[in-house]
């Protein structure tokens, strides 16, 4: 690897400083967080805003924002991102550190599809594919991207009264039903599905999201009964949680902490 440019790594220091507060920072700011010289900061801060990088906020003498050019870098960015792909590579290591089925999947409707899928090497272990197409409210995934949805947009993919169909007998049958499990999953953050899609098969899930804070999938690791515990739950949903976090970062979303 090679050296690593010091004028260059401050003045990235200071941008990343923008991620925090209200997003607007004076020189003697910087200063103090970065512990560098007033002159470096001088030098620095006249160099980004030359470039557009930041910017002097209207009105507040002294004080800047990000400027348009961070904007720009983070849109082409976005371009480039393939959900499919990056959450290959996140199932490939959710699944290589707990040897289970990991999936990804989008919401359509009342369904979800799976659009990327990392095997168990198990002998036993759940059969599936990308691409697949299944109930919503039967799976993990499912249930944890419906509860991602506003109330008034839930209520109009899934009305009172609507007969929803059951793959196992254990499936959610009633939306009444559904939605209180919903709001169990709003509540905890996580998923659980207990052999709703599969008589032998149970998941956990977690939310993805993008930049803009919106879930936009959800990861899955299902477990066949015969390796599934209270304390084996406990430790993927965590590592669920875990996954779905890498991916949202790798679309761009930065967490609250």
């Amino acid at each position: 690897m090679g050296r690593l440019v010091p004028a260059v790594t401050r003045a990235l220091d200071i941008l990343e400083l923008f991620l925090d507060g209200d997003g607007t920072l004076s020189a003697p700011d910087i200063v103090r967080k970065l512990q560098l010289p007033r002159t470096t900061v001088h030098e620095l801060v006249t160099t980004l805003a030359a470039r557009s990088y930041i910017v002097q906020v209207p009105g507040q003498p002294g004080r800047y924002r990000l400027g348009v050019r961070p904007y720009q870098l983070g849109s082409r960015y976005a371009e480039q991102l393939d959900l499919a792909a990056e959450g290959q590579q996140v199932a490939r290591s959710v699944a290589e550190t707990c040897d289970e089925t990991v999936h990804v999947a989008i919401l359509e409707g009342t369904d979800v599809i799976y659009i990327a899928k990392v095997d168990s090497t198990h002998a036993v272990r759940m059969v599936s594919a990308a691409g697949r197409r299944l109930p919503a409210h039967c799976t993990s995934v499912g249930k944890m991207l419906l509860a991602s949805l506003p109330e008034q947009e839930l209520a109009a993919r899934i009305p009172d009264g609507t007969e929803l169909a059951a793959m196992t007998p254990n499936s959610i049958t009633d939306p009444a039903a559904l939605r209180e499990a919903l709001a169990g999953i709003r509540s905890r953050g996580i998923a659980v599905e207990s052999r709703e899609s599969n008589p032998d098969v149970s998941c956990v899930a977690a939310p993805v999201r993008d930049r803009t804070g919106q879930v936009v999938a959800a990861l899955s690791i299902s477990v066949p009964m015969i390796r599934w515990s209270d304390e084996r739950r406990v430790e993927l949903e965590q590592l669920a949680a875990k996954g779905a976090g890498e991916l949202s970062e790798r679309l761009g979303h930065r967490s609250a902490g």
